[in-house]
């Protein structure tokens, strides 16, 4: 079944409800009637706030003077600063970079100690801390929707595609080199790849993706330099993929999804976008919304078995207004060892996500299904 690929419909234009630079700022005019103003700093402006209409308009994270700041709220305005001791800034107006979450800073590194203040509060947030997370995990499913570029029927201009599975494979397991071929193969060919962010399965596909473009002899490379530290938990993890972002210091663009939830696994190195999120049950919810255009599973245990009929519920309802492809990269894992694809299929007939149901071993083979198995829109 071939199916053409959804045409990308720009949002219309609209007054902008959140603001986050001056130049949407400037659009509004001098309105602020029902908007909400994020992390601008406006002491070198100094604005005359006498001239902007302000109702139920909230200011976050914003810098100004406490005269501009008396000023706003006798207008009416509700202004927010997050405390100064809270290590992440819940106003963030863009997603993480490895570089930003590998900082170090008092000896630790910023990931790290983010981590460390969540699980203090993991099970019984105070009602603050748990107002902060949201906040956080909003902005970034803001900064997703601006990277993705989401139209108003939910279709991505970038044709993302996901990849899930173990997050404890070896570096060395065969199927952690397929992924990379899988990812770097559908990268070249358009695809925009995203993973959990992870190690394991997730840490090949960002692999894979950041290498697209390059030799094919690039993944015996990488996978010779990452050799050396082939778990998560050896010694010299993160150091062998930065040997390997030496040795290719100008990889293609992917995304990486990963949760201090599960921050006790280091988030891997080769994704240029992260969205890290608090909440793990949003995180993988949006990890499934996100790629409309296929998830690939490669072998994994129990997260991954979840992750397979979260994904399939998504697609029986058509969650998000489209139908999307499933592809099982693992014969043996889905067909013999689990039986989990036999399983979808019965599940499926009759719905429209059955064509798009796919079981293979070879990548060449993912893309060719993916090529021709689009995402398909409810209303059609």
């Amino acid at each position: 079944m071939t199916s053409h690929r959804p045409k990308f419909i720009a949002p219309q234009e609209q007054i902008i409800n959140q603001i986050s630079t001056f130049e949407e700022l400037l659009k509004n005019g001098h309105s602020l009637i029902n908007c909400t103003v994020l992390a601008l700093d406006f002491r070198p402006l100094k604005l005359h706030w006498e001239n902007f209409k302000i109702k139920n308009t909230l200011f976050l994270g914003c810098q100004m003077s406490m005269e501009e700041e008396m000023q706003l709220r006798k207008k009416g305005a509700n202004i927010y600063h997050a405390p100064e001791d809270l290590p992440y800034d819940p106003f963030r107006t863009r997603l993480y970079t490895w570089k930003e979450l590998c900082k170090t800073i008092n000896g630790e590194s910023h990931d790290l100690s983010v981590y460390h203040h969540f699980s203090t509060h993991r099970y019984n947030p105070t009602i603050n801390e748990a107002l902060w997370q949201r906040i956080h995990d909003h902005a970034m499913d803001n900064s997703l929707r601006q990277l993705l570029k989401f139209d108003h029927q939910g279709m991505t201009d970038r044709r993302c595609v996901a990849f899930m599975g173990g997050h404890g494979m070896s570096r060395t397991d065969p199927h952690y080199r397929k992924t990379v071929a899988t990812a770097k193969l559908l990268g070249e060919h358009g695809y925009f790849i995203a993973s959990g962010g992870g190690p394991g399965i997730m840490e090949a596909a960002n692999l894979g993706a950041y290498l697209a473009g390059q030799p094919s002899s690039a993944i015996d490379k990488a996978l010779d330099l990452l050799k050396e530290a082939p778990l998560y938990s050896d010694e010299g993890y993160q150091e062998t993929a930065l040997a390997v972002l030496a040795a290719y210091p100008n990889g293609q663009e992917n995304l990486a999804i990963p949760t201090w939830f599960y921050g006790h696994e280091p988030s891997n190195l080769f994704a240029s976008h992260i969205a890290k999120y608090f909440s793990n049950s949003i995180r993988e919810d949006t990890l499934l919304a996100v790629a409309l255009y296929g998830i690939v599973y490669a072998p994994g245990s129990a997260g991954t078995t979840q992750e397979i009929f979260m994904d399939a519920a998504q697609n029986h309802y058509a969650t998000f207004n489209y139908y999307s492809p499933m592809v099982f990269l693992g014969r043996e894992r889905y067909e013999i060892e689990t039986m989990i694809y036999p399983l979808l299929r019965q599940l499926s007939f009759g719905k429209t996500y059955h064509d798009l149901l796919y079981l293979t071993d070879e990548p060449e083979k993912v893309l060719a299904f993916l090529q021709t198995h689009g995402p398909i829109s409810r209303e059609e």
